[in-house]
């Protein structure tokens, strides 16, 4: 690994101290999937075992992050009905108004069931997901049923004409949910909120990586430190 990414690498995991600093005892959190949310759980997990942390029970969204939390010493729950206090994840896009592409891990669908049940989402991501508008950079991450998947994207390459289905080598990747991902490209100009109503709206669909109107703020680990943005 270079110099530069060690070091992309150390604020990143700063970006999640921070995020894990607005913890307090006693709550539910919705624990991330990624590289960067890693660190989250990590840090969670040695607040607990330090006596820092009290009470805390994880939610997680994907086998990964449930797994890591139980490693680590999190108690996990699975998701019900009740709120949860905070939750901290990654992203793969950042907009200016803190609107997210997100997915690209394939936990979309867990992850937006969860963080939607939040009172805080707060973000951690590394400043190359800053963008200026989304799809800047990234694909957008769609999950769709595979029964009938061949139909579901040709409904979608109607008004979403490139992009193609995500693979694992020679086979479909697959989620943890048993659903396939169409990876679309995005136009250069859309209306987000527009856009998310007519893709949940094919036939087929399950969930969209769009996750509009939800993050509170982002720690954001840039070469000269962590920048904090707020919606």
């Amino acid at each position: 690994m270079s110099d530069q990414a060690q070091n992309l690498e150390s604020l990143k995991k700063e970006a999640a101290l921070k995020a894990v600093a607005l913890v307090q005892s006693g709550q539910r959190v919705g624990l991330g999937t990624g590289s960067t949310a890693k660190y989250a759980i990590e840090e969670l997990g040695r607040k607990l075992r330090d006596g820092e942390l009290s009470g805390i029970v994880g939610v997680a969204t994907s086998n990964a992050s449930a797994d890591l939390a139980r490693e680590v010493g999190i108690p996990v729950e699975d998701l019900d009905p009740r709120p949860l206090d905070i939750a901290i994840d990654g992203a793969d896009e950042i907009a200016p108004n803190l609107d997210l592409i997100k997915g690209l891990g394939g936990a979309l669908l867990r992850e937006k069931l969860t963080e939607v049940q939040a009172r805080r989402l707060i973000i951690i991501a590394d400043h190359t997901k800053i963008v200026s508008r989304l799809g800047e950079k990234a694909p957008l991450p769609i999950e769709i049923a595979q029964f009938g998947f061949l139909s579901t994207v040709e409904r979608l390459r109607e008004f979403l004409p490139g992009g193609r289905l995500r693979m694992t080598g020679a086979s479909n990747y697959v989620t943890d949910n048993g659903n396939f991902i169409y990876d679309a490209q995005l136009p250069a100009d859309f209306a987000p909120a527009e856009l998310e109503r007519r893709i949940k709206g094919t036939l087929g669909v399950v969930d969209t990586g769009l996750f509009l109107c939800m993050a509170e703020r982002a720690f954001v680990a840039a070469p000269d430190g962590v920048q904090e943005l707020v919606r």
